[in-house]
């Protein structure tokens, strides 16, 4: 079960390699050839002096350009520790294995993505011995995916967009979405992204939504976090109780969004008792001006 965000963050890469290429060549624009295998490996770069290095996620890329080793690396925040072990990690890696280090970063922080991303000179001013330039994945490159079409098209990718951008007024777009989106594959893939999702989610009320919505989609109960959820006693299995999450759900998302909610809309939510209406009406507070609009036959 993960535990963090930082795990979350580089091991959506173990579960899915391709989405790492596929975020060099789209997000980034780097003409990084198409590879036709994975391997994952020791993540462990410790010499045989006690200075312990590790790495957060190693995978080798086979290409028909050769052979790359991509080096991620989850960051919270600026680390200027990272200026001295991010070179080392290259330069042992190429020494070691005589194949072409790629360091990518990943983050949800914008200030942290800028950090990042400013390259690293060793050596004379101006005229440095070793340059590193790290590739950076973040909130300010990373696509916002709020359509439901979108997130089924490449799903790994809008996992990413849920796990880096799941806050604000766009948050309820993107895991609803997403929630669509991962009913379209296996179920074990689809338990795993929504751990990696709910590790990410910072915001207390994006993290509930999830819950929420992951409450009726029936492979989430296969999964570890099903049991932490129980233990909260949001799980009762009753038509009632189902009835009272999803109207609890559609009141989240609209003050989720800043939408006021007057106490006759929140007193109509609660009192209806068809689940298809609420449903109904869930969707529509993820986009509605006005509260009163989620029980118009056509908001727009």
């Amino acid at each position: 079960m993960v535990g963090s965000s930082h795990e979350a963050m580089h091991r959506i890469f173990q579960k899915d390699p391709a989405l790492l290429t596929r975020a060099l060549q789209k997000v980034l624009q780097v003409p990084f050839p198409d590879p036709y295998d994975f391997a994952a490996m020791n993540v462990d770069l410790t010499e045989i002096e006690p200075v312990e290095r590790r790495v957060d996620t190693l995978l080798r890329a086979e290409t028909g350009e050769g052979t790359y080793l991509l080096v991620v690396e989850s960051q919270g925040k600026p680390d200027e520790r990272k200026r001295g072990s991010w070179p080392y990690y290259l330069s042992y890696l190429y020494e070691k294995y005589r194949c072409e280090p790629v360091l990518i970063v990943v983050t949800q922080n914008s200030a942290t993505a800028r950090w990042a991303s400013e390259p690293i000179h060793l050596g004379v001013a101006g005229c440095p011995s070793l340059t590193v330039r790290p590739f950076v994945l973040g909130p300010d490159n990373v696509p916002v995916i709020a359509d439901e079409r979108e997130a089924g098209q490449d799903v790994p990718l809008a996992v990413l967009s849920a796990m880096t951008h799941g806050r604000g007024r766009q948050a309820p777009a993107i895991l609803d979405s997403l929630a669509a989106a991962l009913r379209t594959i296996d179920r074990d893939t689809a338990a795993v992204f929504v751990q990696f999702v709910d590790s990410c989610l910072a915001d207390d009320q994006a993290r509930q939504m999830w819950r929420d919505l992951m409450t009726a989609i029936q492979y989430f109960w296969r999964h570890p976090l099903a049991e932490q959820v129980r233990e909260e006693g949001r799980v009762e299995g009753r038509e009632e109780v189902r009835v009272q999450e999803r109207a609890d759900t559609v009141v989240r998302i609209l003050g989720f969004r800043g939408v006021p909610v007057s106490d006759a809309v929140r007193a109509r939510v609660e009192s209806c008792s068809d689940l298809d209406r609420l449903a109904l009406w869930q969707k529509r507070a993820l986009h509605v001006e006005k509260a009163e609009d989620i029980f118009v036959e056509d908001p727009s």
